[in-house]
């Protein structure tokens, strides 16, 4: 007699007029071999079958009765223009629901500079709130009791005067350190791999972070001292395996560099959280937050902890902000409530859910209300909260977590073998393995294998942006300027210089950093100086950009097909170029201002170097000035200026400018990425010759590009 398995794969067989099941397999961007139908053979030996939630190795969840007993914080990601813009949109938001604070940072205060830097002209404000003292934490936190909020700051670069600010404020809100909760993110390492919001090099860095982690675990034993981020790797072009692997792997280094700093594994471990990021492939994303939870429990076995709570991984979630689109931006509502379905199951701690307009512009009051309410109508009215680990005995999801696990595994050994995660880094691999899934990413978008809907299938036709936008103007940087030269007049400058001295001391020797800034910040020191007087011993990095080559050409794969005849067809434009005019047509690549996410300039650089351009990529945080100083120094046809952080309206037309004063006009400025509609006029009354949004196909801008390069320099 035929098994049950038997007898489905005969009405298969049937279905499909005699081809095998098997021919409906896929293969995940992972590399993982995905079967239509899963059954309990494909458990065998699996010993998740006995887990339960709330046991090690915690794949079920790290609590006994998961949301039953207790739903996820939601816990909202936000922060633009000033701190009493920001401080007014946090009380509407915990009025309206929202349990916990998440502060997004300027991009100046990320990169540890007053708003009166001259670099950072373009970047107040537009990303994130702008916090140069005490002053603006104060505000930014008034009449928010820091005694009963738990507050999460994700800061790296600046980490030391944030933290120190805040501790500040609350102590003289009258809040004692001991009371404070919240999570500071302190993960420098992703920094160097993803988002590139660093200050100093990575071994100082690294001290910093066991400093941080030394002092909340000693003052502050409700906080959490570091939160390892998987979120930006994701961003930043990881597949689910990759991003699984390379945050532990960072989770790892940390432990080893607490130990090293003479910490007890049970001290620290138990308030070290993370942070994941999850995209629209469903049940991938569950499966590796799964997988995750049963990773670190393995990996923290080899320090001995004593403690259940030194080896359960707890994590925050954010809903993909790279999934969102420019194109039918409405269909983002959907999108992120998938995303978050697949957190919540996934048995994630707290959530972010992003606003449908992020793809253009920080988000309006109604686009927040709806991402918020996104989680409520989740908690409150699906009723997924009744049960611990719904997913639980899925035989896809079981076997899909399994799978995370052997390949994440891999890539884990793999480091290990370079001497941890700092060396790998150093080695420049995960850089390159993320870039290189970007590019794959990216032309499998362009030749419509990975649906995307609204931009490479089911578009419309005509299209108009019908929501308000909104916009950060720059009357916050003179703003910010004012009051930070009122600090600088009314404060004892005497005793603040003394301060900074004891941090450049400490910096120089073994005294915790921390410590000494929360002094200086109290002084009434700004971001800035704090974080000049570490630099005077640590210095500044700078990192040394390349990209991949062949990753993005390589799938396609198929020579009849019509994308690889719009690949061919591009490559005979680039040679017919070159034997025109004796060289390639050559494009700089940049991003200018402190937005640190180079996703968008690396898989650009990348692809066009695949169709035969010759590609430079400037340095990151250039000044306008800068840029184009280095476009005419390489003798460029066209500069492509990557936006995402707001500051294209400041930049771009100062790039233009610059270029002109230079002699240089005839230089080619185009841009892409986060640009609302509405700005568009203006950038090309401004001289922009072409502006490439989200969703424009790699292939569509270089034709555009080369119709430019041909009509300019081919007369």
């Amino acid at each position: 007699m035929a098994t049950g398995y038997e007898q489905w794969l005969e009405m298969a067989s049937k279905q499909m007029k005699g081809k095998s099941p098997d021919t409906l397999n896929w293969k995940s961007p992972e590399g993982i071999t995905v079967k239509c139908m899963y059954h309990e053979d494909d458990l065998k030996g699996l010993e998740s079958l006995s887990m339960f939630p709330g046991m090690a190795p915690y794949t079920r969840g790290p609590m006994a009765t998961m949301y039953a007993g207790r739903p996820w914080t939601i816990r909202q990601y936000a922060g633009f223009s000033t701190a009493k813009a920001s401080n007014e949109f946090y009380r509407k938001n915990l009025a309206a629901g929202q349990k916990g604070l998440s502060v997004a940072f300027s991009l100046s205060t990320h990169r540890g500079y007053d708003s009166d830097n001259p670099r950072v002209s373009g970047d107040i404000g537009k990303a994130g709130v702008a916090i140069d003292s005490i002053e603006d934490m104060k505000i930014l936190f008034d009449g928010i009791p820091l005694d009963q909020m738990s507050v999460s700051m994700t800061m790296n670069g600046a980490v030391i005067p944030i933290l120190a600010m805040w501790i500040a404020a609350a102590e003289e809100q009258g809040v004692k350190q001991e009371e404070l909760q919240g999570t500071i993110q302190n993960d420098i390492l992703k920094e160097y791999l993803t988002r590139n919001t660093y200050i100093y090099p990575p071994e100082p860095s690294m001290r910093i972070v066991s400093d941080i982690m030394a002092y909340s675990s000693k003052n502050m034993p409700k906080y959490n001292t570091i939160s390892i981020s998987g979120y930006h790797i994701m961003e930043a072009g990881a597949d689910s395996v990759l991003q699984c692997a390379f945050t532990l792997a960072d989770g790892v280094e940390y432990v080893r560099a607490a130990l090293k700093s003479g910490m007890d594994i049970d001290t620290f471990a138990p308030r070290l959280s993370f942070f994941f990021g999850v995209g629209m492939n469903f049940f991938m994303e569950i499966a590796m937050l799964r997988a995750a939870r049963y990773l670190w429990y393995k990996l923290m076995q080899q320090f001995n902890p004593k403690k259940p709570q030194s080896s359960m991984l707890r994590t925050h979630v954010q809903t993909s902000g790279w999934s969102l689109t420019e194109q039918d931006p409405y269909n983002n509502v959907i999108r992120t409530t998938i995303e978050a379905m697949s957190a919540v199951l996934g048995g994630t701690q707290s959530l972010h859910t992003n606003s449908f307009d992020e793809a253009v512009c920080l988000p309006t009051e109604l686009s927040a209300r709806i991402a918020r309410n996104t989680q409520i109508i989740i908690q409150e009215e699906s009723q997924i909260c009744r049960v611990a680990d719904p997913m639980g005995g899925s035989y896809y999801v079981e076997w899909l977590t399994n799978q995370i696990v052997q390949e994440a595994e891999k890539i884990i050994n793999e480091i290990e073998e370079m001497g941890g995660m700092a060396k790998a880094i150093a080695s420049g691999m995960p850089k390159m393995r993320i870039e290189e899934s970007a590019a794959r990413r990216q032309a499998r978008i362009d030749q419509g294998k990975d649906v995307i809907v609204g931009v490479n299938k089911y578009r419309l036709k005509d299209e108009k942006m019908d929501f308000d936008i909104l916009e950060v103007p720059d009357s916050v940087r003179l703003e910010q300027i004012d009051r930070i030269n009122h600090i600088k007049k009314t404060r004892d400058n005497a005793k603040c210089q003394a301060c900074l001295d004891a941090i450049t001391k400490a910096a120089a020797g073994k005294e915790n950093l921390l410590g000494a800034a929360i002094d200086a910040a109290k002084a009434r020191a700004t971001v800035g100086e704090i974080s000049d007087a570490m630099e005077k011993v640590f210095g500044r990095y700078v990192a040394t950009t390349q990209c991949v080559s062949g990753a993005y050409s390589s799938e396609y794969s198929e020579a009849s097909s019509d994308s690889a005849q719009v690949i061919e067809a591009l490559r005979k434009r680039t040679a017919d170029f070159l034997a025109k005019t004796g060289r390639r047509p050559r494009i700089l690549v940049t991003k200018m201002g402190q937005d640190g996410h180079d996703r968008g300039i690396k898989v650009v650089a990348s692809s066009y170097a695949d169709l035969g351009f010759d590609v430079d990529i400037s340095p990151m945080f250039q000044t306008p000035d800068e840029a184009a100083k280095m476009a005419i120094e390489n003798d460029v046809h066209v500069v492509g200026a990557s936006s995402l952080a707001a500051g294209h309206k400041t930049l771009v037309p100062e790039l233009i400018q610059k270029l002109k004063e230079q002699g240089a006009g005839e230089i080619l400025v185009v841009t892409g990425g986060v640009i609302p509609p509405s700005d568009y006029q203006f950038l090309y009354d401004a001289g922009c010759k072409g502006i490439y949004g989200p969703g424009t196909p790699i292939t569509e801008s270089a034709g555009k590009v080369m119709d430019m390069i041909e009509a300019q320099y081919c007369k």
